[in-house]
């Protein structure tokens, strides 16, 4: 299959889960609000989530497509040897998952303790209220990683659906538990019973993904068994790969755990304005990083065990290009009319029109290392495919230095929108070494072609970049209107947007034929 139909078909799914992520995400803001009990549940649900991809999202599917492949190639086709390999995976897993959850559960008190504001600190019932909500959803971490056991399975055979689908489950239990939690009133009691309600639908959507997840695998031939957990050869091997790629694969979510440290010193609702800030970065962020990077690394994989060097720099131009025609106009929009969006899609109920001014200009900090971030998913694979895990920690490491250093200057002066930049120089920091690295070797260079498209691009994204800035202030009066006013104001602005640097990038010759059919070409 293309490199273009596979990333549709990920993307795509992805979309779908990202506008109920959306329906979710506004629905949250009218029923919680900002600050108080909000806050609490943003950390409560940002901690599993963190770990869940770090670990199950970006270390382990890293670590694990390229041995199963190997597996995979080694028996010309033959899904025995790679089913075995898996169940040892399988058998180590389930007592690991169960230890560190119980000890998570454990010691919650003091986890919460360390990421809390003073603020939350301070109130002690709602602080009691978030230990508890960061205790039942906290299984859902060890649910999710058990499935992306079996989505990485599925994505090494090329089978990307049902993966991309599973998250689709999660929007639609905390979108369920909103609506009865909507229904329960406006008073405090009725915030923190929604509260418990949303911690419960969290764990039972991670339930829903792994039995839908093992369900697929076994339709496409593939079911394990339970076997005694062992240290085999296959196991120790995706353990050497894994700690570092828990490092070099995570950059994005490190961050977020370095965020949660400096939002602690942060005014009450920052962390609410940097989950839903987040939410607008990560629709372009997961649709075309997350589709993208997991796209790549089965067919780099494949190219790079069967020695074809060709083959593997072909498919790593045409993701770099593909990343940057996607993600430079979705960075540039968002920049530009991020505080129209975050008007239009939150403003109402407990969350005021200052509270989304707030969470406008947090987008168009954010959205300044989006490039960065897929780029990393992008590049990142090159390495893995290679066996490589400890290049991306070295990368990683530097970047989150600078993250560091870069937070200490802005955060006191700018806030959380500080915090919001310093990861993005730190991002485009990873990034640069990445490919300055990836050249040095000889796996991948730009080239004089990708880089003048490249630079076409840019040029796209700034003529649209321009006339969205000029057309913000038309619909000014309807951004926090009524319902169809905000539609039909978003509805322009993306039309608009859309339409200028299409035609920006078919005059430039960004977009053609010959490009379509580059990218539909079947990548092996």
């Amino acid at each position: 299959m293309s490199l273009l139909k596979n990333v549709g078909t990920i993307g795509g799914l992805t979309m779908v889960s990202r506008v109920f992520g959306f329906a979710r995400d506004i629905l949250l803001a009218r029923v919680l609000g900002a600050g108080g009990v909000a806050d609490a549940w943003q950390l409560a649900f940002q901690l599993p989530n963190i770990f869940r991809r770090l670990f199950a999202e970006g270390a382990f599917s890293q670590a694990f497509v390229p041995l199963f492949n190997r597996h995979y190639k080694e028996e010309g086709g033959d899904l025995s040897d790679a089913r075995r390999f898996s169940e040892e995976i399988l058998a180590v897993l389930i007592p690991i998952l169960i230890v560190f959850s119980a000890l998570a559960l454990i010691v919650m008190p003091w986890i919460m303790g360390l990421f809390a504001s003073d603020a939350l600190e301070a109130d002690a019932d709602t602080f009691s209220l978030a230990i508890l909500m960061a205790r039942i959803t906290f299984p859902y971490l060890a649910l999710m990683s058990l499935a992306t056991l079996f989505a990485a399975v599925l994505n090494s055979m090329s089978r990307f659906a049902a993966a991309a689908a599973a998250p689709i489950m999660l929007n639609i239990c905390l979108i369920t538990a909103l609506v009865a939690g909507a229904n329960l009133g406006d008073g405090e009691e009725a915030r923190e019973a929604t509260g418990q309600m949303l911690a419960i639908a969290v764990s039972a959507s991670g339930l829903f993904q792994l039995l839908w997840l093992a369900f697929w695998a076994k339709r496409s031939g593939f079911s394990m068994s339970l076997r005694m957990p062992r240290l085999t050869k296959g196991v120790k091997e995706l353990g050497i790969l894994v700690l570092p790629a828990i490092f070099g694969a995570g950059v994005y979510q490190i961050s977020r755990f370095i965020d949660l440290f400096f939002i602690a010193t942060l005014p009450d609702k920052s962390i609410t304005f940097l989950a839903m800030a987040d939410r607008l970065n990560q629709l372009p962020l997961g649709i075309i990083g997350i589709a993208l990077g997991t796209a790549i690394l089965p067919t780099l994989s494949r190219f790079i065990a069967n020695d074809d060097a060709d083959g593997a720099f072909r498919l790593q131009s045409n993701a770099v290009e593909l990343c940057l025609l996607l993600t430079l106009p979705s960075a540039v929009a968002l920049y530009i009319a991020g505080s129209a969006f975050t008007r239009a899609f939150y403003t109402g109920g407990a969350y005021t029109f200052a509270d989304s001014m707030s969470t406008g200009a947090v987008v168009s900090a954010l959205v300044v290392g989006l490039p960065a971030y897929v780029l990393v998913k992008v590049l990142v694979p090159n390495f893995f495919a290679r066996k490589d895990t400890r290049t991306p920690v070295y990368t990683a490491a530097t970047g989150l230095v600078i993250n560091v250093i870069a937070n200490l200057i802005l955060v006191p002066r700018l806030g959380v929108v500080g915090l919001a930049l310093g990861g993005a120089i730190g991002a485009w920091t990873n990034c640069a070494l990445l490919y300055i690295i990836l050249a040095r070797k000889g796996y991948y260079h730009l080239t004089a072609r990708v880089a003048g498209r490249i630079a076409r691009i840019m040029i796209a994204a700034a003529v649209m970049g321009a006339a969205l800035w000029y057309a913000m202030p038309y619909g000014a009066g309807y951004y926090a209107g009524t319902v169809l006013e905000r539609i039909g104001a978003v509805i322009a602005l993306v039309t608009l947007g859309g339409a200028v640097f299409l035609i920006a990038a078919v005059l430039l010759g960004v977009l053609n034929r010959a490009t379509v059919n580059q990218l539909m070409k079947r990548q092996g």
